[in-house]
């Protein structure tokens, strides 16, 4: 056998000094858990709650305001999410509810938000994620609510009206749609499965490249990859987790129709287990409303955002079902109702609708 290569005493030099810093981080890292136990010991006499995530985004504002390289700003986030995630999970398990099965957006969207130290509830459909953290089967659920290329998610406004739970936070994720399948080839497929978004996101490739080709809907394009492991005929739309999880190759990478194709998901609690956040400094507050069915009522609605200097940042409609042509309208305000100006428009809001329920207020980022 050939003598491995020597290493350059500078490169031999520098790995050491990684390996020592190394040591000092864990050395560190113990330490900022050990505090976060004494934290921990200190919330559960007062009864206050382990997740707080308006004070998560102060402390990472804080660590990306005074980054001085040469660590991107970018990458600050993701590691001390992680971070906190282990010394929360030292605290008490947390448990997240998502669409499952493993390998969806949903799961990636859960584990960008809180970390990977936490217990996953895969859900079947999202009136289950809604249903789990409604019932306290998990702490959180998280739930797709809009997509950059086909707009909202119908079902997950529409749970908004019907269950008890409120949004304590939000994120977003850049969707690539790959095309996953048992063999590494375009040839033979019968049926494309995917979430009826995805199969939109993709409608193009799929008609230039699979125009004969069925398209499957099913519960969760984790549930199609699935599927796609179990019959080599299928083909599925999906991420690379998912690709991993079931042992497919990516035949075609990125097909979604729009290249900067995001995601935004929102993160539910039930008000019983989770107080409100409190204001962060860059807050979004969403709501939903009606008003009577008369001239200029939608107007009048939005008056006082506009007399009171509070922005709205989205506006969506949804039929109220009611055979009347009545709509609900789901908003967003940036800003906490804590602060006086935020205050006094929800209120001269509310007294403009026939319907109002203010649906969470939670830290957004703005980076």
């Amino acid at each position: 056998m050939a003598d491995s290569p020597a290493v350059a005493p500078e490169l031999l030099a520098l790995r050491q000094d990684i390996d020592a810093v190394d040591r000092e981080l864990l050395a560190l890292l113990n330490r900022r858990a050990a505090l976060a136990l004494e934290v921990g010991e200190i919330k559960k006499r007062e009864g206050s709650v382990v997740f707080r995530p308006e004070r998560e985004a102060q402390v990472i504002d804080g660590l990306k305001a005074s980054n001085p390289g040469p660590l991107q700003g970018a990458s600050v986030a993701p590691i001390w999410r992680e971070i906190m995630s282990a010394c929360r999970a030292l605290e008490t398990p947390t448990r997240v509810a998502f669409l499952g099965p493993a390998g969806t957006f949903s799961e990636e969207a859960a584990l960008g938000f809180f970390g990977s130290s936490i217990v996953r509830v895969p859900c079947a459909s999202i009136d289950e994620v809604m249903h789990a953290a409604t019932s306290g089967a998990a702490d959180f659920g998280v739930v797709p609510v809009e997509n950059s290329t086909e707009g909202v998610v119908a079902r997950s406004l529409d749970l908004f009206l019907t269950t008890p739970l409120f949004i304590i936070g939000e994120t977003s994720l850049l969707v690539r749609q790959n095309l996953l399948r048992k063999d590494d080839s375009l040839q033979g497929i019968r049926a494309v499965c995917a979430h009826p978004q995805s199969l939109a996101q993709c409608h193009r490739w799929l008609s230039h490249h699979l125009p004969d080709v069925e398209r499957r809907p099913v519960a969760s394009n984790a549930e199609g990859a699935r599927l796609a492991g179990t019959d080599a005929g299928l083909a599925a739309i999906a991420g690379q987790r998912a690709a991993a999880e079931y042992g497919l190759h990516v035949v075609a990478p990125a097909i979604q129709d729009d290249p900067h194709n995001r995601t935004r998901f929102a993160i539910v609690t039930h008000p019983q287990r989770h107080p409100t956040p409190k204001a962060s400094g860059h807050d979004c507050t969403s709501l939903v409303v009606s008003v009577t069915n008369r001239p200029g009522a939608v107007h009048d609605m939005l008056v006082p955002l506009k007399n009171h200097g509070v922005s709205m940042s989205r506006f969506e409609s949804r039929p109220a079902r009611s055979g009347q042509w009545e709509y609900y309208f789901y908003i967003d305000i940036q800003g906490h109702p804590d602060e006086p100006r935020v205050d006094a428009a929800l209120k001269a809001l509310r007294a403009a609708c026939a319907f109002f329920k203010i649906l969470g207020t939670y830290p957004i980022d703005v980076h």
